[in-house]
């Protein structure tokens, strides 16, 4: 049978998560994540949709797109299609054309993390290694310490506090309650927990979501922030122990995070937190 591109309608939205789900494990590379999905359906199901490209064969998705701006696309697919030759030259034709129906811009950015065939047909065809990445996995079953900082789910009663905090660490966010509350009535926030810590003085300081993908599988966290007024603290370090924390109370089998090879602010506070960094994977940029 021959394999498709598709963009999701929102009557497709599940089974789109329930796929990235599925294909989430322990000993498969880091990839989209149904966490990822969801942070993103804070601009409603409607523009979740339409970021969404699958690439689908005989009824069957094997491969999973989302825009995540006009020139960036951050795919996954199925473990055991990773070495699937017909999937890959697809998948690169359908990236490489203009008319293509993915990306809006000349301008093109993939990030294929797990490696396999698709970033070998794309090297071949011209993309180059772009920014790195360093994936980082904290494995549940190890003891994790307790912080010093108090840890609330957020609800109602601190939802400013959530947003507050998101706003202070990534300047020019336009994260708000809105867009939070669409976020959560998202499909994969049903897995979901998001976390505001604060100090002794009572003050919201750190904040984190984390994604589950089921029972036995890796979370995800994303994002991650400490309050600008509050940085320099161990805030960072504590908020993604907190994280674990959840992860391991949801089921999860390890907490995982994405961190820029650049960062070294980032990496080192989540080496702090138990967070083993993998080999560097690069995004690929087509010329």
């Amino acid at each position: 049978m021959p394999i498709s591109l598709h963009t999701p309608t929102t009557a497709d939205l599940d089974d789109v998560v329930h796929a990235l789900a599925r294909w989430r494990r322990d000993d498969a590379p880091m990839q989209l994540h149904p966490g990822d999905v969801g942070y993103f359906w804070q601009f409603g199901p409607e523009k979740t949709a339409a970021s969404l490209r699958t690439w689908v064969r005989d009824g069957e998705i094997l491969a999973v797109g989302m825009l995540d701006g006009p020139d960036v696309l951050r795919l996954a697919v199925a473990p055991e299609a990773h070495w699937d030759d017909e999937l890959a030259a697809q998948m690169a034709d359908d990236m490489s054309r203009a008319d293509g129906g993915i990306f809006l811009e000349d301008s093109a950015n993939a990030e294929v993390l797990w490696g396999g065939r698709l970033t070998e047909v794309l090297r071949a065809a011209g993309w180059q290694p772009d920014e790195p990445w360093i994936p980082m996995v904290r494995n549940l079953s190890e003891p994790i310490p307790q912080i010093d900082l108090e840890v609330k789910v957020v609800g109602p009663n601190n939802l400013a506090d959530r947003i507050g905090v998101h706003k202070a660490a990534f300047p020019g966010s336009k994260f708000s309650e809105e867009r939070w509350q669409a976020m959560a009535e998202g499909t994969p926030y049903a897995n979901a927990r998001c976390l505001v810590a604060y100090n002794a003085d009572g003050e919201a300081v750190a904040a984190a979501t984390v994604w589950s993908a089921g029972q036995g599988k890796p979370g995800l966290l994303e994002p991650v922030g400490v309050h600008q007024a509050h940085q320099g603290k161990g805030h960072g370090k504590a908020i993604a122990i907190a994280g674990a924390h959840a992860l391991r109370e949801m089921g999860a089998s390890a907490a995982t995070v994405c961190a820029e090879g650049s960062n070294q602010a980032a990496l080192a506070t989540y080496k702090s937190a138990g967070y083993v960094p993998g080999p560097e994977v690069t995004d690929l940029s087509r010329p």
